[in-house]
């Protein structure tokens, strides 16, 4: 079994490669536009999706076959068209530019797997099932978007404004250390989840910073 590293990528700006244009391709075009890359789709057709999204310039589109070269300068290449040998012949070009590829059709043959994601606001989370199935990986998303509800975007916004406000306000090193295990220990989502919380302004973060500073 293949063992994967976990990463989570800035692809702001980067020029990504999706070759195809059918539903894989979609999919994957999707996922990169949500990130904020810079996508290509080099395909002879596109699903209507995809075509509106070329039509609004949201990505561009060479209207063609996949050529040798079409990998060159990319951060990362997505493999998806409805042919293996394509797809194989893709990777193989990826790889001898040492630009990271992931191959639609066989996983294997790419350098790396996209997982099933969950986005609730500042948490993200992926899941893989290292090749059992894409049905099981999107089975274990499913649930856990159950377990981990809306009030997770509120609660991690109300977080990070905390963290921001103890690092801004508090010049001890040893002093913010504290606030911010404090911090974690908050009685806050239950609150949020139950819809009985009111974020707080500026002079409750600074009572509560002063109340656990020392503790």
């Amino acid at each position: 079994m293949t063992v994967y590293l976990p990463i989570m990528l800035d692809l702001r700006g980067k020029h990504c490669v999706v070759v195809g244009g059918g539903k894989v391709a979609e999919r994957k075009t999707l996922g990169l536009l949500e990130t904020g890359a810079a996508v290509r789709i080099i395909s002879p057709a596109l699903t209507p999706r995809l075509a509106e999204l070329s039509e609004n310039a949201a990505v561009s589109w060479l209207n063609r076959k996949y050529a040798p070269g079409d990998a060159r300068g990319a951060f990362l290449v997505y493999a998806a068209t409805d042919d293996p040998a394509v797809n194989e012949e893709v990777a193989r070009e990826a790889d001898r530019l040492g630009v990271p590829v992931n191959v639609g059709s066989h996983a294997e043959a790419g350098s790396f797997i996209t997982p099933g994601v969950l986005r609730r606001g500042r948490l993200t989370v992926a899941v893989s099932t290292s090749g059992a199935g894409p049905a099981i990986t999107a089975e274990i998303t499913k649930l856990l978007e159950e377990m981990l509800g809306e009030e997770y975007e509120a609660y991690l916004d109300f977080i990070y404004v905390m963290r921001q406000e103890i690092k801004r306000r508090e010049r001890s090193p040893e002093a913010r250390k504290r606030l911010l295990r404090r911090l974690g220990t908050l009685d806050v989502l239950e609150k949020i989840r139950e819809g009985a919380f009111t974020p707080w302004d500026s002079d409750q973060i600074e009572t509560w910073i002063a109340q656990h500073r020392e503790e």
